[in-house]
């Protein structure tokens, strides 16, 4: 199907040499997958691009899909599907075939992973921020309609009290929407030189009173002479969120630390507890935006299932990693990494 027929490119032919390709080296520099079959050679050939797009086993289930559809094409099929494999890594692809003039028939994939899977994950967003305003603002109308016409002051009380903690519980989850917005773009231009001993008291203090209530202590332990370079206010409300549950989830009289490690290459501030911990089948789904270990227990505690997807986000931007470490009903310990070129 290929001949050696010459192509000559040239932008300027009086003035530069002209280039010489083959229409197999415009085949195999294309970006974009594609296989073609040679009806004369009763052979297929495939790119560099489509080589490149998938792995091990992967490939196998990729070119018996392409080889099965160029067959259906060149038959005179139209072929247009969506493919899955599970991987690892997980791929999805489109795949179009069709035929050419009788020659032969051509195949083009395009990885639609990435959007298949924002897509995914919009749609649980959607689902489940829904759900998450749906409900507190459910039980305000149940318990508004049952104010009315009631006398006793007890009643009363009671059922307006309850109607103040559902709309904290919807402004709770609005607030941490927006903030959860406002840290996935990137990092704000109001960087600065920060104290991390001074950020981890300031943090400290916004939590006394909470911790104070259940004789909870709250330890700080850093060095004067550790920085960070970066956004005060979204580092200050990823160990906000952090401290936040830690107290929520420790036992009275426990005991929450505040701690900053420098290494050889970054600098670790650890936020630990003493608390119920974390399952380990839990632990890489802790991160996802609305994802509860325990929902009753979140429920009862006030939480709304963003603020671990807040931190991420921000440790993120900042070009840090962040670690988890626990054990069930001894505690947990985070630890968020960010690399010494933000020192």
């Amino acid at each position: 199907m290929f001949t050696r027929r010459k192509v000559k490119v040239s932008a300027q032919p009086d003035r530069t040499p002209q280039a010489v390709y083959s229409e197999v080296e415009i085949f195999d520099i294309l970006p974009i997958p594609l296989a073609i079959f040679d009806v004369s050679e009763r052979k297929t050939m495939k790119n560099r691009a489509f080589s490149a797009l998938a792995h091990g086993s992967t490939a196998l289930l990729v070119d018996d899909a392409v080889d099965g559809a160029l067959q259906k094409a060149f038959q005179g099929a139209e072929v247009n599907e969506i493919l899955t494999f599970s991987g690892p890594p997980q791929l999805i692809c489109e795949l179009q075939a069709g035929k050419l003039n009788g020659r032969g028939a051509y195949a083009v994939l395009t990885d639609v992973t990435e959007k298949s899977r924002a897509d995914s994950m919009r749609t649980d967003f959607i689902a489940n921020i829904s759900h998450e305003l749906k409900t507190p603002v459910g039980a305000v109308a149940v318990l508004a309609e049952a104010l009315i016409g009631e006398t006793d002051p007890a009643i009363i009380e009671r059922l307006t009290g309850r109607m103040l903690a559902e709309s904290e519980r919807a402004a709770k989850t609005i607030d941490d929407l927006l903030e959860l917005s406002q840290t996935e773009q990137s990092i704000s231009e109001n960087t600065e030189d920060i104290n991390v001993e001074e950020l981890l008291l300031a943090v400290k203090a916004r939590y006394n009173e909470a911790s104070h209530q259940r004789q909870i202590k709250i330890v700080v332990e850093s060095t004067p002479s550790a920085r960070v370079t970066g956004d005060r206010q979204q580092i200050a409300s990823a160990l906000g969120n952090l401290v936040d549950n830690a107290v929520k989830y420790s036992p009275d009289e426990g005991v929450v630390t505040l701690r900053s490690v420098a290494g050889a290459d970054d600098i670790a501030i650890e936020v630990c507890d003493n608390g119920v911990g974390i399952p380990s089948s839990d632990l890489d789904r802790i991160f996802e935006r609305f994802y509860r270990v325990d929902k009753a227990r979140s429920r009862g505690t006030g939480g709304t299932g963003l603020g671990l997807a807040i931190v991420r986000h921000v440790v993120t931007n900042h070009g840090g990693t962040i670690e988890v470490s626990s054990v069930e009903g001894e505690g947990s310990c985070f630890r968020l990494r960010f690399p010494m070129e933000h020192i």
